[in-house]
């Protein structure tokens, strides 16, 4: 596979009640195709919010939409475009990043919670304003990617309800 040039093409979803932010690295091929965040079904990512805040998963774009902003969740994404191959967040080069002001002067954003190490890495460089005092806290949760088989469903879960069982 070759490296290709690509742009965010979907905004954030988040309302003024939006009280965490969670940011991932870039889409994936298959979110990229379903225009929508978390697409590819081997992905954990809208399983594990659901058990996190103990409702149904959400299967439509409408019905997740719904979902994060009842329970006062923001999601985007750290890459506003970048060369990437494939969905490999190892191969991420030649970043530009998304504008966290648009969601953060508008939002109650307590915590932002970065999904991976990578999307932590890449928020760190490129958006490392948002780590300073008096700013929101930032934190650091295992992939969701199932890239990421080193954490179970189980593991997974529980990680990222201690985190943010604490905010929420």
């Amino acid at each position: 596979m070759e490296y290709e040039h690509v742009a965010h093409t979907f905004g954030p979803v988040y309302d003024a009640r939006s009280r965490i932010l969670i940011l991932g690295s870039m889409p994936s091929v298959k979110s990229r195709e379903q225009q929508f965040y978390y697409g590819h079904p081997q992905n954990r990512f809208w399983k594990v919010l659901s058990a996190v805040l103990d409702e149904e998963v959400p299967g439509t774009v409408e019905e997740k939409k719904a979902f994060l902003l009842r329970n006062k969740v923001a999601l985007w994404d750290v890459v506003a475009s970048c060369d990437i191959i494939g969905s490999s967040d190892s191969s991420i080069r030649n970043v530009k990043a998304n504008d966290m002001d648009v969601i953060i002067n508008k939002a109650d954003i307590q915590t932002i919670f970065v999904n991976g190490g990578k999307a932590y890495e890449l928020f760190v460089r490129y958006c490392g304003q948002y780590v300073e005092k008096d700013k929101p806290g930032l934190m650091k949760l295992p992939s969701t990617s199932p890239a990421n088989a080193a954490w179970s469903y189980d593991r997974l879960r529980d990680a990222w309800k201690s985190a943010i069982g604490a905010v929420l």
